[in-house]
């Protein structure tokens, strides 16, 4: 890959991907200024670590610093539209997503996988299964450690993975995987973005520099319209669920309309419609790597769903408690319902992204015992669902869940699968689903408490 010979760089954000990226510029001899407006424990936390190398960093600053930059590196929490962002671009600096700065220093060839819900299910299913070849394999971006970390601490690798969002697609330049992934598109971010089709141009830039080298992998729903931003330039490899997509999910296996070969998923997580699509995509994927399909057919058995993604917490007298804390958009809440067997109460809300919640109301009655909410958009689904399913406005993750629990039944799963972002209330879906995985742990204990606990006149047995 070129290397950006910049000497002197501005990095705005100084988050996990900021701190990355100026400890592998650091590294590199470069001059390296940090800019955040935040002046938080944690920020001054990274700072400290990344000062003992030669790094300055203004914390809780809003202007840009004197000096001379050759190049701005932007963490994917900076608005496009902020105002340093403005100014840096008017001054005429060129500016790079981190994830593409560490892009350029890779020295393997690279998949990249966008999308809407399942981004990470799908980039660990591709990592784990060329593992089982033995190829030396790392996943990063959205997934889990930023590309530059991953570039500077293991340079030697045989592919990369990553998890690429919108937010960081943004502000890309020249960066071409050589192989992307559009997992699906649905309403999104849209109090960024502004509108989908706008959503959607952002991903479609994954696809903007690549060219017939490469290889470009898109959902069947979305395959015209991507086609169309990309001017047709691509030819565009796609899967789905229907016998007109190249790779197709059906009956609990993979197929494609290449050849008889197919990826058994019974008994797996996959064996749904949901999580299917991915695994065609994954097939995809691992055809273009001239990976055989008995790999990909190990890896989903083995494959343990990451945290917080329809995770199982336990079961207290026959109702099970589900955390799906990272589905944050409607269609995410969707894809759950659909997958959850029986009947759920739903605990949903927190910080809306400007999307229609009216959509889910079939669903809802069909699924939906009772929904209970918290945040900022409790009243906005209440008023969205009220006529459709009974709706409680809780407030709180641990009112709503108590309310849940004491109207649940056996076989009901009372389900956290919020439908917004998590930072009205929490600092991440992590925490909150923490924070519901640590009320079934006291109700739990609470539980096996009174179960231990003899009955009044009980007399004590004799040894």
């Amino acid at each position: 890959m070129a290397n950006d010979q910049c000497k002197s760089v501005l990095i705005l954000g100084l988050a996990a991907s900021g701190e990355a990226a100026a400890r592998l510029l650091l590294a590199e001899g470069r001059k390296v200024t940090v800019l955040d407006g935040k002046n938080t424990p944690e920020i001054r936390g990274r700072a400290g670590k990344i000062q003992k190398y030669g790094a300055v960093v203004f914390a809780g600053a809003s202007k840009i610093p004197d000096g001379d930059f050759e190049l701005c590196v932007v963490s994917p929490g900076v608005r496009p539209d902020s105002p340093v962002l403005k100014e840096i671009v008017s001054r005429g600096i060129p500016v790079l997503p981190e994830f593409e700065l560490g892009w350029l220093r890779a020295k393997c060839p690279v998949i990249a996988v966008t999308g809407s819900n399942g981004k990470s299910t799908l980039v660990k299913l591709c990592a784990e299964t060329m593992r089982l070849v033995g190829l030396k394999t790392f996943a990063a971006g959205n997934y889990g450690p930023p590309v530059s970390q991953i570039v500077l601490d293991h340079p030697a690798l045989d592919w990369l993975v990553i998890e690429v969002s919108s937010f960081q697609l943004e502000t890309a330049r020249n960066f071409h995987p050589d192989i992307g992934v559009l997992l699906n598109v649905f309403p999104n971010h849209l109090d960024r973005h502004h509108d989908l089709r706008s959503y959607t141009a952002a991903k479609a830039r994954l696809f903007a520099r690549m060219t017939d080298k490469h290889r470009a992998v898109v959902n069947e729903n979305n395959l015209s319209e991507i086609n169309g931003m990309l001017g047709g330039k691509l030819r565009l490899v796609s899967f789905g669920l229907s016998a007109e997509a190249d790779w197709f999910f059906r009956e609990n296996f993979v197929g494609t309309r290449f050849s008889d070969q197919k990826v058994q998923l019974e008994n797996t997580v996959f064996a749904n419609e949901i999580m299917g699509q991915a695994a065609a995509a994954a097939a995809a994927v691992m055809a273009a790597c001239k990976i055989p399909f008995s790999c990909l057919e190990r890896a989903a058995r083995d494959f343990k769903p990451l945290p917080h993604r329809l995770e199982s917490v336990g079961m207290l007298r026959g109702v099970r408690f589900v955390d799906d804390s990272k589905a944050t958009n409607a269609a995410a809440l969707a894809a759950a319902l659909k997958i959850t067997a029986g009947k759920v109460r739903l605990i949903a809300g927190g910080l809306p992204k400007n999307e229609s919640y009216a959509p889910l109301k079939p669903l809802l009655a069909e699924k939906a015992s009772g929904v209970y909410l918290i945040g900022q958009a409790a009243g906005e689904m209440g008023t969205a669902w009220g006529e459709t399913v009974a709706c409680r406005i809780c407030g709180t993750l641990e009112k709503a869940a108590a309310e849940a629990w004491r109207e649940a039944v056996p076989g009901e799963t009372i389900l956290l699968s919020p439908a917004c972002a998590s930072f009205d209330q929490f600092r991440s879906f992590e925490e909150r689903g923490r924070r519901f995985r640590q009320f079934y742990d006291s109700l739990a204990a609470e539980q096996a408490g009174r179960e231990a606990k003899p009955a009044p006149g009980a007399k004590k047995q004799g040894v």
